[in-house]
């Protein structure tokens, strides 16, 4: 039988970082829907952030953007996220949207073009210092569009080169999160394109690099959670860019297509002791929302979270390795589904209300009417979003 005041306790317990870029406007390559009422600035991001922390209880770090979220005083930046209860969590660096980097970044072939992305991980790393962050979150649109455009080892070298200048900068208890993706915007090749890319690098590396799993960043039909069960045991896994795609990286709420999925990476999570402080893994949500209102969007994907860790949580772990154990096939997976079945919002309402909190976020998020104050007071000035 399972404990249900561990579950409760785990529940209570559980940090989900949000992203400052999911509070600002953002879109497709087609386009991007501007929204009343959107932050201006990062302090305005924090802000908004505190509104999600106070209706869920489980979401007190946020990760900044950089040069989206650059500021002139990251260590005031990082006094208004406490006055709001809030901490400033991953610094994300940006080595993709300058036009510089049309070849690449750190893999480029030119000299002066990788100089000029490296200085800008190792300001990651100082703005880090500022902020009292521990985790500096690398993605790398680096790659190349058609065969025999650029040495495939020789970007790879690279790539270890400048990953080891960053290494050698980070600081005590701060470490390299390196993410990983399958495609886009190079389609022939990727330069870290895949987990075992990841894994390779951060296990030369040493202890302080570890993998980012982002749940949109694979082909379709991926077993995502053997990588979540293989990093674990190894451990590397860093942490998740949580996100939910039908086609590819789509950026949807978490666990919007695929809930099964999502439960079964935190049976994996769970499992194998990851939901454990000490062993430092980020959940953190990585979304753009497009069309829906940006702060209930973000409190949906908090619950969706929630909801996901509850039923891992509900897993007779005893009764599962006993079938397993026997190989009685269909007696396993009737205990894995008969968790995922369980209706776990009753559960995550009392625990919400143990924390002080009202059950039902979204309607408490409607209730304070901070929607519709922000619209009314964030007139004029330059809404945040790509490339803001």
């Amino acid at each position: 039988m399972t404990d249900l005041s561990a579950v409760k306790a785990a529940l209570t317990s559980q940090r989900i970082e949000t992203p400052s870029w999911a509070y600002g406007n953002s879109g497709t390559r087609f386009k991007v829907f501007a929204q009343p009422g959107v932050p201006r600035d990062p302090y305005e991001k924090l802000d908004d952030a505190a509104q999600v922390h106070a209706v869920t209880g489980v979401a007190p770090v946020v990760a900044l953007h950089i040069p989206w979220d650059r500021v002139d005083d990251y260590a005031a930046l990082a006094a208004h996220a406490a006055d709001r209860g809030l901490e400033l969590g991953a610094v994300n660096s940006n080595v993709f949207q300058d036009d510089d980097y049309k070849l690449g970044s750190v893999c480029h072939p030119d000299p002066a073009v990788r100089r000029k992305a490296l200085d800008h991980l190792l300001e990651c790393v100082d703005i880090m210092d500022a902020t009292g962050s521990h985790d500096l979150k690398l993605w790398f649109a680096d790659g190349t569009n058609y065969p025999g455009q650029d040495d495939v080892t020789g970007r790879q070298d690279r790539l270890a080169e400048a990953l080891s200048a960053v290494y050698e900068r980070l600081g005590d208890g701060q470490r390299m999160l390196l993410e990983y993706k399958l495609f886009e915007p190079s389609f022939y090749t990727t330069d870290v394109p895949d987990w075992g890319t990841a894994y390779a690098h951060c296990l030369r590396l040493g202890p302080k690099a570890q993998v980012v799993v982002d749940t949109g960043h694979h082909a379709p039909g991926t077993n995502i959670e053997f990588i979540v069960a293989m990093l674990l045991r190894e451990g590397k896994l860093g942490g998740f860019d949580f996100n939910s795609r039908f086609y590819a990286d789509d950026d949807l709420m978490v666990g919007a297509a695929d809930p099964f999925q999502l439960f079964r990476i935190m049976h994996e999570v769970v499992k194998n002791g990851g939901l454990a402080r000490e062993t430092g893994v980020a959940f953190m949500l990585d979304q753009c929302h497009n069309i829906e209102a940006k702060i209930p969007a973000i409190v949906r994907s908090v619950m969706n979270v929630q909801e996901a860790t509850a039923k891992a949580l509900l897993v007779d772990i005893p009764a599962l390795a006993a079938a397993q154990r026997t190989g009685d096939v269909l007696e396993a997976n009737a205990v894995l589904m008969d968790a995922y079945n369980t209706d776990v919002r009753p559960l995550l309402a009392g625990v919400r209300e143990d924390m002080g909190l009202a059950p039902d976020p979204m309607a408490a998020y409607r209730a304070t009417g901070w929607a519709e104050r922000i619209v009314a007071d964030r007139v004029g000035g330059e809404q945040a979003g790509w490339g803001a």
